[in-house]
């Protein structure tokens, strides 16, 4: 079964890593790429990084006309900062691999439609 995984950074989150010294910093990359390593048999999409929530663009498409806006299609103090996906037997396969997560703090799964 086929599931994305996206990466939801907080507010606090952002400022502890932007708090970090270059050491520091580089030892939580390690650690994601570790991950990343280690689940490299599951990942059928890399997925990627994203930029920051003020560089997106938002379509609208539930009013007389698309509405266009600068910024993330939500409100709010979390936002998805990257994804992956992985092909997994089950839920359950899928909940232990996230458990292992060193990143964000918050990761949503989502089963993607076949």
């Amino acid at each position: 079964m086929k599931y994305v995984l996206m990466f939801v950074e907080t507010e606090e989150f952002a400022k502890e890593f932007e708090a970090m010294g270059p050491a520091e910093r580089e030892l939580a990359y390690q650690r994601v790429y570790q991950w990343f390593d280690e689940h490299a048999s599951t990942i059928t999409n890399r997925g990627a990084k994203l930029q920051p929530a003020e560089t997106a663009t938002t379509v609208r498409l539930d009013g007389d006309a698309p509405l266009t806006t600068d910024g993330p299609y939500i409100e709010g103090k979390e936002v998805i900062s990257g994804f992956v996906e992985i092909d997994v037997a089950d839920l359950d396969e899928a909940l232990r691999i996230v458990k292992a997560w060193p990143g964000c703090p918050v990761v949503e799964i989502r089963p993607v439609e076949s």
